[in-house]
């Protein structure tokens, strides 16, 4: 009889032996391909670091050459010392120049942004248009080095967007690649614009993928650490913002008011979203009713930012500053108020007149004044249990964005990444955590997804809405067949009483039809020009739409957890 003992060894050496020959063909079969695509991300990611980087240092260029300054981070307290009409009529010039752009080379007049990446790895098989890609970088160049109040980081997500659609088309790659291509481009871009290479990985898994797939981290990563590498060769292993001191968070009793920070920002947050979506309909209303051209539209904006811009030029540009300002104190309560009410209306102003540029900058720079108002009323009135104003604007500064951008995660790390100081987690996490908490609730989980929705594509929902949109009645549209009812005869009955569809009608509209109808299928038609009759192409069933819903669930499932 065998020792147990020796039983369970030569069973555990067996299993060893099977699993190992196993691994290794699972190694010889796929390694190549993976390591092969592993190469591919790394090219992505070198693509997109470059691009963010000769972005920025475009801007940079034009900045001061536009306005004659040799240091654009001193930029607002440069342009204080120009004569007005230069201020007023720089963003005029630049604007009238973002109109004619974008009328001739885009379909709708409209700069793209983060909104239309998320979209595109969602509905699209992780691809946006490639010239309206470079076409609204361009755009926001321009806008960001003649006073439009917007940040680089935006068009920066949108650029390596179409970098890696770009790579996608020439490799044929399937929706899994696509998107995960675009999950490494704009890991890179964001790792370069901000130095931040922990951050940028885990950005584009939570605002673009918007899944953690343990297929997708790797290559990400590489992208990510490759775009910072870029970043570090030009300006150093520095950090964005330098903090006089390290900031100390002493007192556990200081908590709640960190909590308070981030309901504050929280409102803040979603005030600042609302007012942008509300002047972008007014601005509508009036290219509509004033019968404008589209192209004078951002020439408008311009005016009005230049106007703003003679007496308050804090507005102009990515306002870091501003916040490098209010992150060392150097405001005084009244300052730092009127300060956040001046930015949300330059921003929705430069917005709204479609000039380019993103919202996360001056949501940074929104947070830190916040939380450098909340901290100079809070610390006189609480002094025993209150560290420095300069903590409350860091954690601020991390409150509003993570609202604004619904990634809590992300933002926080950027925070300490661009400040460098890792000993205030506790206060930024707080505040992150609230605020975002708050602010997904009054949104549409936040401002790029609510702009989605805005037009119509529920991303901000889940799978289980946005994927019924991409799935048309051509790929499922099967011929009249009598023997599952849909005869000739009963689909024109349906036609008559106005149930069908056509060829690129989406699952999202058809749905509603079979169960408001209560039909079995619906109609497939092309409806003709003047004086052509309408023509019965097919019938989709509804037991075969529901499989195909079904199935592209599982398929999002398999992705979301390989």
């Amino acid at each position: 009889m065998a020792h147990p003992l020796g039983t369970f060894l030569a069973q555990s050496a067996k299993t060893a032996v099977k699993r190992s020959r196993e691994g290794w063909g699972v190694l010889l079969k796929k390694g190549p391909s993976q390591v092969q695509f592993w190469f591919i991300a790394l090219f992505v990611g070198i693509a997109s670091g470059f691009a963010a980087l000769l972005f920025r240092k475009g801007i940079e260029w034009l900045q001061s050459t536009v306005y004659g300054t040799e240091n654009i981070n001193r930029l607002h307290s440069f342009a204080e010392t120009l004569p007005w009409y230069v201020i007023f009529i720089t963003p005029i010039i630049g604007g009238l120049l973002v109109g004619l752009l974008l009328d001739h080379f885009t379909k709708d007049a409209r700069v793209g942004g983060p909104a239309d990446v998320i979209g595109g790895a969602a509905l699209n098989n992780g691809r946006v248009d490639v010239k309206e890609g470079f076409v609204s970088a361009l755009a926001s160049l321009i806008t960001l080095s003649s006073g439009g109040s917007t940040g680089r980081e935006g068009p920066v997500v949108h650029l390596a967007g179409a970098i890696s659609s770009w790579v996608s088309d020439r490799i044929h790659a399937n929706g899994i690649t696509g998107r995960d291509l675009m999950g490494c481009a704009v890991a890179a871009a964001v790792s370069a614009s901000f130095n931040a290479p922990i951050a940028g990985a885990l950005f584009a898994l939570e605002v673009v993928l918007r899944h953690f797939a343990i297929h997708a981290f790797a290559p990400i990563v590489i992208a990510s650490v490759a775009g910072t590498v870029i970043s570090r060769l030009e300006f150093g292993n520095v950090t964005e913002f330098v903090l006089p001191v390290e900031s100390a968070f002493t007192f556990y009793q200081e908590l709640p008011a960190f909590l308070l920070l981030g309901a504050v920002c929280g409102i803040v947050a979603v005030a600042f979203m609302w007012v942008i979506f509300w002047a972008e309909d007014m601005a509508e209303q009036v290219m509509l009713h004033a019968k404008l051209k589209r192209w004078m539209r951002p020439m408008i904006s311009g005016a009005m930012l230049g106007a703003l811009a003679i007496f308050f030029p804090h507005i102009i540009g990515v306002g870091y500053e501003t916040t490098s300002a209010a992150l060392t104190g150097e405001l005084v309560l009244q300052e730092a108020i009127v300060f956040v009410f001046l930015k949300v209306i330059a921003v929705a102003v430069t917005v709204a007149g479609r000039m380019g540029g993103g919202v996360f900058s001056p949501a940074l720079m929104i947070g830190a004044l916040t939380g450098l108002s909340f901290g100079l009323i809070a610390i006189p009135v609480f002094p025993e249990v209150s560290g420095s104003e300069t903590l409350y604007a860091l954690a601020g500064m991390g409150g509003v964005a993570a609202a604004v951008l619904g990634a809590p995660i992300s933002t926080t790390l950027i925070v300490f990444e661009l400040t460098g100081d890792w000993q205030t987690g506790l206060a930024v996490m707080v505040t992150v955590s609230i605020s975002t908490a708050l602010g997904t609730r009054l949104v549409d989980r936040s401002y790029f997804l609510t702009q989605l929705e805005r037009r119509n594509l529920h991303v901000a929902a889940g799978p289980q809405a946005y994927l019924l949109a991409t799935v048309k009645a051509a790929t499922l549209m099967k011929e009249v067949d009598p023997h599952k009812g849909a005869t000739e005869a009963a689909c024109w009955e349906l036609i008559e009483k106005g149930v069908y569809a056509d060829r690129n009608t989406t699952l999202e509209t058809m749905m509603p039809l079979f169960e408001s109808a209560g039909i079995a299928f619906v109609p497939v038609v092309s409806i003709g020009g003047e004086g052509q009759s309408t023509k019965l192409l097919g019938a989709v069933h509804h037991v075969d739409a529901l499989k195909a819903f079904s199935n592209a669930l599982c398929e999002t499932a398999a992705e979301e957890h390989s």
